[in-house]
């Protein structure tokens, strides 16, 4: 597979054995068409914040009983939020904007309207870091993150499942036309039972447009992100990532290393492992 995999990317191969756009997308149908209104976001903010040590489950019942629905109420969509694996102080969570004229619209009236103000102080005192932040768009229109329905109380007691990947490519921005089209090819041969694509990201290079919130400026990046639906796809899926990455630091264009990392959903993140039941028509976790 690695061999294969370098040959098609070296010799551009790829376009001719594999369609460019046929990656497994995030479920559709009867249990999503209640968020068909909740979709094309084309500004994209993929937040990790650093929480006080001992914390991070404070912060995550504080972000998933207050502020989700708040911003779909403003026109914006938290699209999931997760906990780091490999960092017990670390939350990730992407946030997502009709355009960018909407971000500082929606941004100025969360952060300076009352749910904010009444819950800012106990929330900034369990977070010394939040501006590691990188301002992204999809890579094409059918990259971009589907908003699967929010987590259902009833049907879902348990709350969130499934296990979440994002990797990271530092690319060089004279590279990134030609490293994203082999990069989305390669990205194919994630597709398996039980391996999602939730979207595939590049960096928005645009000015920041509310300061009051920093972004990171050390860009570009293209972002891939993956659902897995268990540890056992997971393993699978790492293999296959190992390969990936090995062939594309080989073919060129990157400016640093390729960062990888899992994730956990918190209990009512949207992006999550959503299977949907033939028989019902529901969604089930």
């Amino acid at each position: 597979m690695n061999m294969v995999l370098r040959h098609l990317l070296v010799t551009g191969l790829c376009a001719i054995v594999l369609p460019a756009h046929a990656s497994s997308r995030s479920p559709a149908g009867p249990a999503t068409d209640s968020v068909k209104h909740l979709q094309d976001y084309q500004v994209v903010e993929l937040r990790r914040y650093t929480t006080t040590p001992g914390k991070r489950g404070d912060f995550v019942r504080y972000f998933d009983s207050y502020f989700p629905e708040a911003f779909e109420q403003l026109g914006a969509m938290i699209f999931g939020q997760f906990v780091e694996r490999d960092d017990a102080n670390r939350v990730v969570w992407l946030r997502g904007f009709k355009d960018i004229q909407a971000r500082p619209v929606v941004n100025a009236a969360f952060y300076y309207g009352p749910l904010w103000r009444e819950h800012r102080a106990k929330v900034n005192a369990i977070l010394p870091d939040s501006d590691n932040v990188m301002l992204m768009r999809p890579l094409h229109a059918e990259s971009g993150i589907t908003v699967l329905p929010a987590v259902d109380p009833v049907r879902e007691p348990e709350g969130a499942r499934g296990v979440i990947v994002a990797q990271i490519f530092p690319v060089r921005k004279e590279q990134m036309d030609a490293f994203s089209s082999r990069a989305e090819r390669a990205f194919l041969a994630y597709d398996s039972q039980g391996i999602r694509t939730a979207g595939v990201l590049v960096s928005l290079d645009v000015p920041n447009n509310f300061p009051q919130l920093p972004i990171r400026e050390d860009g570009p990046w293209l972002v891939w992100l993956g659902l897995a639906q268990d540890d056992a796809a997971l393993r699978a899926l790492s293999q296959r990532m190992d390969e990936v990455e090995h062939a594309l630091t080989e073919v060129g264009g990157l400016r640093g290393a390729i960062e990888r990392i899992v994730m956990d959903p918190t209990p009512r993140s949207r992006l999550r492992w959503l299977a949907l039941n033939a028989a019902t028509d529901q969604a089930t976790p």
